[in-house]
């Protein structure tokens, strides 16, 4: 009964406190699920790193760093290849395509291959980062849970919100930025009601990976302070360059996602060639990067190797991830834009001497400009940089950069976000529009019409005056247990009055409006009520409720009109 109630509550999304409840247990979950991931990626490159948690792969000789990836990527592709295709779709584009296309449902399977294909994947060296399949790990115990409880499909929506929340509090210890980046990227759409729960969710998270973190978080920075005015247009520039190469790591992407027809083997195995060729030069390829970022902000990388390991990042990279690696991005790019500050920290130096600040906010700006350009983020880029940096001074310089790096990408190259350029070349449409985001986050439940009675398809005279007269709302036709279509209270009172019911009446004889019909889960949103009457051609859904002997008992009835009226009240 409790649960029940549960679910009734749910489904009205201004629900806050049940809400919050779920949003606090959905961050502790989703956190669990993360540090599970992250200490199962250190305990396989355990076998060959000294220094695992980090995955600092510059220590390995010359063959094992060639070996390591290519290999790495051989086993993932047999693994791969062994697949259905629906279930190699991993990382944050397979979220967002579940958010839209299937309501929020996030298959177990997926999450499996995540995690697994993920650990395989970074543990042997390939260049990517864990946040991104986080965010799907993250997402998808929720949904899972969700599922198993029979929760609302609009209270999916926000639990999958709350597990990508907590995904990247955890992982960066940066609980605001994780809030901001969940309705940015994932659900896109900034509520007070929706907000309360991913907040929760990211606190809970953050305080869970304190307390149980054995290790201190990977990416530490020193203190920092504000840059001077005379550096603004240092950090326009340093904008303009990560959003330039933001838009070439995009463009390989994409270029990449081309050869999709291919074999999964070969893709995989090509991308961890390139990989394992570059790192036999510049071994700062591999893995997630961190260590190569604490080189640049220590000042001890010269200009001609951060140039370098730019290039071969933005390469290796993109090509694995176009080529469907199960690898996230956003570390990635972290990498390459902190070597962008770096670098051009030493130029500005050189061009005017003494006149750079501390190279470490460029190496925190430059990450920040990267990190909104390829995930179109520039809410959740800013925050992240004030928290890494422990300092607000460096909110205004990293607008300005951000903004530009952001500009940059989307007007000069006129390229979107690498996740939706994957949903493209996936041909799958995510409509951001206000009318599809309420729809999705209102239950059926709320707004469908409760007056409806089931009526058997022939009435004697006792039946249809105590049955009929002066009720109006809907009625069900039913013939032999089976229902047939609906009718208005209105029209048939109407037409009885015209007609002797003396010897008893049979309504399929009458000329009524009939509603053809289909059934519809309580669960589902008014999103799925809209795509339920136009896939089945039907004119009106039958909310089922609680099963009887009988089958299913109808608790309510929605309609074309029913959806219309109710946007139409809200805009």
């Amino acid at each position: 009964m409790q649960l029940d109630q549960l679910r009734d509550s749910l489904a009205d999304y201004r629900s806050l406190l049940p809400y919050g409840m779920l949003g606090i247990a959905a961050g502790i979950v989703a956190a669990v699920v993360v540090l599970l991931f992250e200490y199962a990626i250190s305990a396989f490159a355990s076998f060959w790193l000294q220094q695992s948690q980090a995955l600092s792969f510059t220590e390995l000789p010359l063959w094992a760093r060639f070996c390591l990836p290519l290999a790495g990527a051989a086993i993932l592709g047999l693994i791969f290849q062994s697949l259905k295709p629906s279930d190699r779709e991993v990382g944050i584009v397979h979220v967002l395509s579940r958010m839209h296309s299937h309501y929020g449902q996030l298959p177990w399977r997926n999450a499996i291959v995540q995690f697994f294909g993920g650990v395989v994947a970074l543990g042997s060296g390939q260049s990517g980062g864990r946040e991104g399949p986080g965010v799907h790990l993250g997402a998808a115990i929720n949904s899972y849970v969700a599922q198993r409880l029979a929760l609302p499909n609009n209270s999916q929506r926000i639990l999958i919100a709350c597990g990508a929340a907590a995904s990247i509090a955890s992982a960066f210890n940066t609980p605001l930025a994780g809030v901001i980046f969940a309705m940015e990227v994932i659900i896109a759409e900034y509520t007070v009601i929706g907000f309360t729960p991913v907040i929760l969710a990211a606190i809970s998270a953050t305080t869970f990976t304190r307390l149980v973190r054995i290790e201190e978080p990977i990416m530490t920075f020193p203190a920092t302070v504000g840059v001077s005015l005379q550096e603004l247009p240092f950090i326009l520039l340093l904008g303009i360059i990560c959003g330039s190469v933001v838009a070439l790591f995009i463009s390989i992407m994409k270029r990449t996602l081309r050869t999709h027809h291919l074999p999964i083997f070969w893709r995989f195995l090509a991308a961890g060639l390139i990989t394992a060729l570059i790192a036999t030069q510049l071994p700062q390829v591999l893995g997630f990067g961190y260590d190569t970022l604490e080189q640049a902000v220590a000042g001890n990388m010269p200009l001609v190797l951060l140039v370098a390991i730019i290039i071969a990042k933005v390469l290796a990279t993109a090509i694995s991830v176009g080529a469907g690696m199960p690898i996230g991005l956003i570390a990635p790019n972290l990498v390459i834009g902190g070597c962008v500050g770096a670098a051009l920290a030493i130029v500005s130096d050189l061009l005017v001497p003494g006149g750079a600040s501390d190279p470490v906010i460029y190496v925190l700006l430059g990450m920040g400009a990267a990190m909104a350009a390829v995930l179109n983020a520039p809410l959740a880029a800013i925050l992240a940089v004030v928290e890494l940096s422990q300092s607000v001074a460096v909110a205004f310089p990293s607008m300005l950069a951000i903004i530009a790096a952001t500009l940059t990408r989307s007007s000069a190259f006129r390229l979107p976000a690498a996740h939706q350029v994957a949903l493209i070349h996936l041909q799958r449409a995510i409509p951001e529009d206000p009318i599809s985001q309420l729809l999705h986050q209102t239950n059926v439940l709320t707004v469908m019409e409760r007056n409806i009675q089931v009526l058997p398809h022939f009435l004697d005279v006792e039946d249809w005056s105590e049955k009929v007269a002066g009720i109006s709302g809907w009625y069900l036709l039913q013939r032999d247990g089976e229902s047939m279509y609906l009718i208005q209270g209105d029209d048939l009172r109407k037409v009885l009055l015209d007609t002797d019911t003396s010897a008893g009446v049979d309504l399929t004889e009458l000329d009524l409006r009939r509603w053809s019909i289909a059934n519809l889960g309580p669960r589902a949103t008014l999103r799925e009520a809209l795509d339920t009457l136009r896939s089945n051609t039907v004119e009106a859904l039958l909310v089922e409720g609680a099963k009887t002997k009988q089958g299913p008992s109808i608790r309510g009835v929605v309609t074309r009109d029913t959806i219309d009226q109710f946007y139409l009240s809200r805009f």
